[in-house]
């Protein structure tokens, strides 16, 4: 075994076919086969000049290493221009064309034999030349020294079969009025720049002395990232391990599938939420990625994080695979990587194994608390863990019909697994919410079961953040607001980068009467979702009229009206601000547009759902009146 682990190596692969080939064998077989042959050896002496090696040679195809990629890539244009001019001296069609493809890869050699990734690249990338043309790999693209005479088109990303992640490819030809280097020797030239020589000595390193597959080695080959600049970072670094974790691609072919890549996602970010030792951004701001070509370099200085971890899942029927890599954006180095090839039953395991990976490559010192937590799940009944995902799908929507198809789902799910506390307490949240939109014939009755499911799914599990989020946000609704805080502060006693629990703790302060902690509350939320939504503006905002900071107020309620136009509750406190500030004409047009967008909310409707303290109510009501809202 260690001998046939000795034998890989990094190397310069070029793959070439006749395209069309079985055209010309139809028309004259043997000619067509003379002449393909014919062509093959005339290319073979082509790359022997460039210090290349014919490795395999079958039938329509030509598989050649080389130490350098510029040996390669003018060995192939050589050919080209001189194949294109023998054809032309032909008196028939039976004229050969080849397709040309060079990648840098890892390949294992046995009885002059090569196999590998980089072999499989190589195939892969010349599928997408032009007859008599020549496609390479990025890899191949940056080993180029900047004086050869040779046009290079960037072609973008392309998705090629049996590669997880998408590859760079570029177009190449010779440059108007440019001649095609000579051969050289082959100590004049680097093989590629030093980094590429270095990520080799330490993946064939790690394969030689930790064993794995060369699915492994492959990942840890990936090229460096360009290093983000920490003078550029929205924020300054945390002393803490800051991390993002980027939404999955979705490889299934399938977008029916969104809906489980991004709960696994999710899962993920809630997970490494848990660790006092890290500083987690939020979902809602990773996700404002999803769908993006984003740079690391980019995502680190738009977040203020120095670690990414991004990836993408396949999922075909019953089985699962899944890409996952961990990048120092500072030093643009693969700290980690690694594919998961399983079952779907096994998809709880595989986000384990991620986030244990994360931990060991951070250096992360796990409490006693934080262990239990992290292996604690809701479910491990898979059917039941997508109903759920599923529901949580329809939630976002917020509209009454996606709130009663959620609360089925979430049911079915119940139904799957009646152990399943997240479930529980997802349900206890919908049915809180139809009892605040009015949706529901009997609100006492859906409130008293919403706290009933909270208080179940709590006492189910007393390791899942969000169990905990759900109580807190039921006791809110009825105004009970020492238990609501007890609740979310547990919640974010289980996860210290749970911004959505730090924002629901600033609401449950503002209807509590304490403007000072809701601020402090809503200012870490913010830092850990820096992408926030118009809920976040709008408790700082609601904090400081509280507290008597009318304009800085009004500055943030604006902000998150800017988020969200239509959002009810910003209007009311700006309305309240600008009549604090005697803005009488400014509060009696926010009156006015809140009426055409909200009818429903008067001051009576806010005296009986909003769940704020009679004093806080009384001292609304009055700045109400001054602009005009209707009794």
């Amino acid at each position: 075994m260690a001998k046939d682990r000795l034998s890989g190596k990094l190397a310069v692969i070029l793959h070439a076919d006749v395209a069309g080939s079985t055209q010309l064998v139809q028309q004259d077989e043997q000619l067509a086969h003379e002449r393909i042959q014919e062509a093959f050896r005339r290319f073979s002496d082509t790359i022997g000049k460039y210090q290349g090696r014919v490795r395999e040679l079958r039938g329509d195809a030509l598989l050649a290493e080389f130490k350098l990629a510029s040996d390669a890539v003018t060995a192939a244009l050589a050919f080209q221009a001189d194949h294109t001019d023998h054809n032309t001296r032909l008196n028939d069609n039976i004229r050969p064309r080849l397709r040309i493809g060079i990648a840098l890869g890892e390949v294992v050699i046995a009885d002059n034999t090569v196999t590998g990734a980089g072999v499989v690249l190589a195939q892969r990338v010349e599928q997408l030349a032009e007859p008599e043309g020549l496609c390479i790999t990025a890899a191949i693209h940056e080993a180029l020294p900047g004086r050869m005479p040779f046009d290079q088109e960037n072609l973008g990303e392309q998705v090629l079969k049996g590669f997880d992640e998408p590859v760079r490819v570029y177009r190449v030809e010779l440059s108007p009025g440019e001649s095609i280097p000579p051969p050289q020797a082959s100590e004049q030239l680097e093989l590629v720049p030093r980094k590429w020589r270095l990520i080799a000595i330490v993946a064939l390193t790690a394969l030689i002395v930790g064993g794995g597959g060369l699915s492994y080695w492959f990942k840890s080959l990936a090229p460096i990232e360009e290093p983000a600049s920490v003078d550029r970072m929205s924020s300054s670094l945390s002393d803490l391990p800051s991390i993002a974790v980027l939404p999955f691609t979705n490889m299934s072919g399938d977008s029916e599938q969104e809906y489980f890549v991004d709960g696994m996602t999710e899962d993920l970010i809630t997970d490494l939420s848990k660790l006092s030792g890290l500083f987690v951004i939020a979902r809602h701001s990773v996700f404002t990625y999803k769908g993006q070509s984003a740079k690391v370099q980019q995502v680190a200085e738009d977040l203020g994080v120095r670690y990414i971890l991004e990836g993408s899942v396949r999922r075909a029927g019953d089985q699962i695979r899944i890409n996952a890599q961990l990048i120092d954006a500072t030093t643009g180095g693969h700290l980690w990587a690694e594919r998961y090839d399983r079952q779907l039953q096994n998809i709880f395991a595989i986000q384990d194994e991620i986030t244990a990976s994360i931990v060991q490559a951070l250096e992360i010192r796990l409490t006693t608390q934080e262990k239990e937590a992290l292996i604690a799940n809701a479910t491990i009944n898979f059917d039941a863990y997508e109903i759920f995902l599923r529901g949580q799908r329809s939630f976002r929507s917020r509209d009454r019909e996606s709130i009663s198809e959620t609360i089925s789902a979430y049911r079915e799910a119940i139904k799957l697994d009646p152990e399943f506390s997240r479930a529980y307490g997802a349900i206890a949240v919908a049915m809180t919410l139809q009892y605040l939109r009015g949706w529901t014939e009997s609100p006492l009755e859906t409130q008293h079961l919403a706290l009933e499911l909270a208080q179940k799914a709590v006492a189910m599990s007393n390791k899942i953040p969000q169990v905990y989020w759900a109580l807190g946000y039921v006791h809110l609704y009825r105004k009970e607001h020492d238990k609501a805080v007890q609740a979310t502060q547990k919640a974010i006693e289980i996860a210290p980068n749970y911004a959505d629990a730090y924002g629901l703790l600033a609401l449950i302060y503002n209807h509590q009467g304490n403007p000072d902690a809701a601020i402090a509350s809503i200012t870490r939320g913010m830092e850990l979702n820096p992408y926030y939504t118009y809920d976040y503006p709008y408790n700082l905002g609601r904090a400081q009229y509280l507290s008597g900071q009318y304009q800085d107020a009004i500055e943030n309620l604006l902000k998150s009206l800017e988020k969200n136009e239509t959002a009810a509750y910003p209007r009311v406190y700006l309305i309240a601000s600008y009549a604090k500030l005697g803005l009488i004409d400014d509060a009696e047009w926010e009156a006015e547009q809140l009426q055409v967008q909200s009818p429903e909310i008067t001051i009576s409707q806010l005296r009986r759902t909003f769940p704020q303290t009679n004093t806080l109510m009384d001292e609304l009501a009055l700045d109400l009146r001054k602009a005009g809202l209707p009794e």
